[in-house]
């Protein structure tokens, strides 16, 4: 679940201020995505990003969501998700979390198990790594896929 309005605003500023400090231009379209991949519950793909936000501006293109999705990856701002059905998800994660995949949709959605966190710091003294992050992904069934897969049994 993403976070309310007001976390929403900070990581918005939060995070045009770290754009700011890197010389990066803030254009509307930037500022748009950008709003866009925080308040999202849904870890979009570029086209899905494309397609809600056209309607607000002439000037949208794909190709300029693409390039301000990569630079905002590029910057850790917005995590990058392939699936194994090759489409790629953005997440702008407000809090540190993991995600489940259904195998059958592809559906994603967020996973909060604080306890995992402590995995970096035992990597770091087992390993003597600098240790910069994980990724977990958990796969299964959504419970829709189970339904559909049960009634197309019977």
């Amino acid at each position: 679940m993403k976070a309310n309005n007001e976390k929403i605003k900070q990581e918005f500023d939060h995070s045009i201020q770290l754009l700011r400090q890197k010389k990066i231009r803030i254009t509307p379209q930037r500022k748009a995505v950008l709003s866009y991949l925080i308040a999202s519950q849904d870890h979009p793909t570029v086209e899905e990003i494309y397609r809600d936000l056209k309607p607000q501006a002439a000037d949208f293109s794909l190709a300029t969501v693409y390039n301000n999705v990569n630079l905002l990856v590029d910057q850790g701002l917005v995590q990058k998700i392939v699936s194994s059905d090759g489409a790629t998800h953005y997440d702008y994660p407000l809090d540190h979390h993991y995600h489940l995949r259904c195998r059958e949709c592809g559906k994603l959605v967020d996973l909060f198990y604080p306890p995992l966190t402590e995995i970096e710091e035992f990597a770091r003294q087992v390993s003597d790594f600098q240790i910069e992050g994980h990724h977990l992904e958990v796969y299964g069934l959504c419970p829709d896929c189970q339904d559909k897969l049960t009634n197309e049994a019977n």
